[in-house]
């Protein structure tokens, strides 16, 4: 009886999420991930040992990272310009530790992190992390991988055209 009962509180409970405007627009950045991740374009850039790094940003391409030596492994920093305060997601092509610091270097914590996507199984990393206007630097690492692709999204519905 327990089960019927489970099987069916799950079900509802996923009705109505389904129904929930949130999951839309969740699935449609992770798309818009996903598509970057797999088909760029694409723009290649080397992580900082130490410092803010090189520039990335939200603007529909795929971030090539190659990383660096450092204390532990490879990694690096990258830096992130934020124009509008607002929930961004990290989609990144490997498994690879990062954190988030704002401007005054205070970390930020991440609002959601996941090793996958069940809409794109090239998303090995998904972090929702909120954000302010200013300069924030992504840190990768350690690792024993030499590199990682990166694509940042806003969260929630946006409308933009490809070049």
């Amino acid at each position: 009886m327990m089960k019927k009962l489970l099987s069916a509180l799950l079900l509802s409970t996923s009705l109505l999420a389904a129904g929930c405007g949130g999951d839309e627009e969740e699935a449609h950045v992770d798309e818009e991930g996903c598509e970057h991740l797999q088909e760029g374009p694409a723009a290649a850039v080397t992580a900082a040992v130490s410092g803010t790094g090189p520039a990335v940003s939200n603007d529909h391409k795929r971030y090539d990272i190659a990383l660096v030596d450092i204390a532990g492994g490879k990694g690096g920093a990258v830096s992130f310009a934020v124009s509008e305060a607002t929930d961004y997601v990290l989609y990144m092509s490997a498994p690879v530790p990062v954190t988030v610091t704002n401007s005054s270097g205070a970390a930020v914590e991440f609002e959601e992190s996941a090793t996958s996507s069940s809409l794109c199984t090239d998303i090995k990393g998904r972090h929702v992390v909120p954000l302010t206007v200013g300069t924030h630097t992504l840190t990768f690492g350690p690792s024993t991988l030499s590199s990682v692709s990166l694509v940042i999204e806003e969260s929630g519905e946006h409308d933009h055209a490809h070049d």
